[in-house]
């Protein structure tokens, strides 16, 4: 019996198959070099970059936690992402709601703004925003720096809820306010609780690159106390001292919340990410 199918079809789905195998281990191999490098002493990393440790060594993460300074740069990590995030995902949500299912003059012009700005690198903006700290004293503060990483993630927020928001049925709005509900009875009842999806990955994604966020939080968190965990795994490096096992258990322990929220978050993660990402 011949196959209903071609050599040309089997041959496109083999080489769909290698590219994904492919992609997949280019996309673990950064995990696996820093999992089996943090178990590592600098002997046997300098003898063997890429092979499995001998024995596991646990001194590399007493080096990374260095004491109390660990666990006070884990908490001002975890203090900027959750107060950026929880900020830029209001704001977000509301200005997705206005540009998605109202009317107001300059709507469009003012949506495209904000969707350019997502080309826009942190570094170019780097020199005003420091003038501008200074000058309102919010150097070495939380809030200062909460306000710098909400304004970095607005326009990416924005775009993201604003498609979503779009997707949902204009007649769902327009039953709830003929039955007398307003705009943010409508945000709040409706639109938010369909937005799960959009909002979790928003929450997952904007953790992660605050999370992992260096440049930011070097300058503007400059005390010893103030900095991140990001910025402390990077001072286990210097221009005559690199100590690449202690840095990578660093790493490895910095992966751990990022990890967990994408479990607790995997459910609607996808889902999110096509609804709100495609009209």
């Amino acid at each position: 019996m011949k196959s209903r199918y071609g050599f040309k079809y089997w041959m496109g789905l083999s080489m769909r198959q290698v590219t994904v195998i492919i992609a997949t281990i280019l996309s673990l191999f950064p995990i696996y070099f820093m999992a089996v490098s943090a178990f590592k002493t600098r002997s046997e990393y300098i003898a063997n970059k890429w092979g499995l440790p001998q024995s596991l060594i646990l001194t590399n993460f007493d080096t990374a936690l260095a004491g109390e300074k660990f666990f006070i740069r884990f908490a001002n990590s975890t203090i900027l992402t959750v107060g950026s995030v929880c900020v830029s995902l209001l704001i977000a949500c509301l200005a997705a709601y206005a540009f998605a299912r109202m009317e107001f003059p300059g709507k469009r012009t003012l949506f495209n703004m904000i969707i350019a700005l997502m080309v826009v690198p942190p570094v170019v903006m780097l020199i005003p925003l420091f003038v501008f700290m200074v000058r309102w004293h919010l150097i070495n503060t939380y809030i200062g720096t909460i306000l710098i990483y909400t304004g970095l993630l607005l326009p990416f927020s924005v775009f993201l809820m604003t498609n979503f928001f779009r997707a949902i049925p204009r007649e769902i709005i327009e039953a709830a306010r003929m039955d007398g509900c307003s705009h943010l009875g409508v945000f709040w009842q409706i639109m938010m609780p369909l937005a799960a999806p959009a909002v979790v990955t928003l929450v997952v994604v904007n953790s992660l690159w605050v999370w992992n966020e260096l440049l930011i939080a070097l300058v503007f968190m400059q005390k010893d106390e103030l900095k991140t965990l990001m910025v402390g795994i990077s001072s286990l490096q210097s221009r005559n001292y690199v100590d690449i096992p202690a840095t990578m258990a660093g790493l490895l322990i910095a992966t751990i919340p990022i990890v967990i929220v994408y479990i607790f978050g995997q459910r609607y993660f996808i889902r999110g990410l096509t609804s709100g990402a495609v009209k």
